[in-house]
């Protein structure tokens, strides 16, 4: 029996040499496995023997490559772990979250922690106007208002972000894109010009390892509803398409996808909003029934004990003339 050279690579990356020490004995009492295994050895070529070599030895850091070079300095360094975030969240917070939103907010959680320690992460404009549109959407109806402005403030410290530095850039970007069309922010996605769009687009292009997230997606959403572009997520998606790949030089898949979540999560609140209104309309107006049928009780109540009154004074009257006869 032959063994592929495949197999013995996997067995050679499975386990170091000295585990065949305790076998010997079995290949002694197999000759004929023995002979394979010592047939396919001198079969491998010497290189592909120093690169398993290689792979066994390797050191975080010290692959001899572009991007271990870039991020060499990263090695050992401490990163916070989900759960450390979380317990960081909750401590700022100081509230039990809504149950009706708490699924959502360990969502958003675990998802900006997941994006901030990434070694590849820079934070930009679009980004933290992408963060704060998304954040605006999901809580907009949260029942207590502060408490769903101090779970924005907690995400932010959790993960180790400035809230007043995304505030100001977002507000930035914000006042920018205002009143612009949508050829000028093609324009600045192409790295035309100095506007804060552009800047981001260079810093992109000239970054080999840009790191795309979520919230930069929702960025771009954003600067289209600027724009004026119809917010529809079939108008959005060859929009989104064309500035990732054509002006970014970027995939857009992932892009076209967050941007299309955005809008389904958008309906379903919107939807959730308009319902809620209802709810409240029906109530109020049951509210004002029950005011207005209190209200009549009270009236045919004042009636009825005026009535009672008039009687009693009208059989007080008649006794009084009868004793005055």
């Amino acid at each position: 029996m032959i063994f592929p050279k495949s197999a013995l690579v996997i067995l050679a990356m499975a386990a170091p040499s000295s585990a065949f020490v305790g076998t010997h004995s079995s290949f002694v009492r197999n000759p004929a496995l023995a002979s394979s295994v010592a047939e396919n050895e001198s079969s491998i070529e010497p290189g592909m023997d120093a690169a398993i070599r290689r792979e066994l030895n390797y050191k975080p850091g010290e692959a001899g490559t572009e991007f271990a070079e870039r991020y060499k300095h990263l090695v050992g360094a401490k990163v916070k772990t989900v759960g450390e975030s979380f317990a960081d969240f909750t401590r700022e917070l100081g509230y039990t979250v809504n149950p009706l939103y708490k699924n959502m907010v360990t969502d958003i959680v675990g998802t900006t922690h997941l994006i901030v320690v990434s070694a590849r992460f820079k934070r930009d404009p679009v980004w933290s106007l992408g963060i704060l549109t998304a954040l605006d959407l999901l809580l907009k109806n949260y029942p207590e208002k502060d408490v769903g402005n101090k779970i924005v403030s907690a995400l932010f410290k959790s993960v180790g972000l400035d809230e007043a530095e995304i505030r100001a850039e977002a507000k930035m970007l914000e006042d920018w894109a205002e009143g612009k069309t949508r050829e000028d922010i093609e324009a600045g996605l192409s790295g035309e010009g100095s506007s804060p769009i552009a800047q981001v687009a260079q810093a992109i292009k000239a970054d080999k390892y840009w790191m795309y997230s979520r919230y930069f997606g929702i960025g771009l959403v954003k600067l289209m509803e600027k724009s004026g572009m119809e917010m529809d997520k079939d108008e959005v998606y060859p929009i989104m398409e064309n500035w990732m790949t054509e002006k970014l030089g970027r995939s857009h898949l992932t892009a076209c996808s967050d941007s299309d979540l955005f809008f389904k999560v958008k309906e379903k609140l919107d939807m959730m909003e308009t319902m809620m209104k209802e709810i409240e309309i029906r109530e109020k107006k049951r509210m004002a029934e029950r005011l207005e049928e209190k209200a009549e009780a009270a009236l045919r109540a004042v009636d009825k004990e005026k009535k009672m009154q008039e009687e009693i004074d009208a059989e007080n009257k008649k006794n009084l003339d009868k004793v005055d006869a």
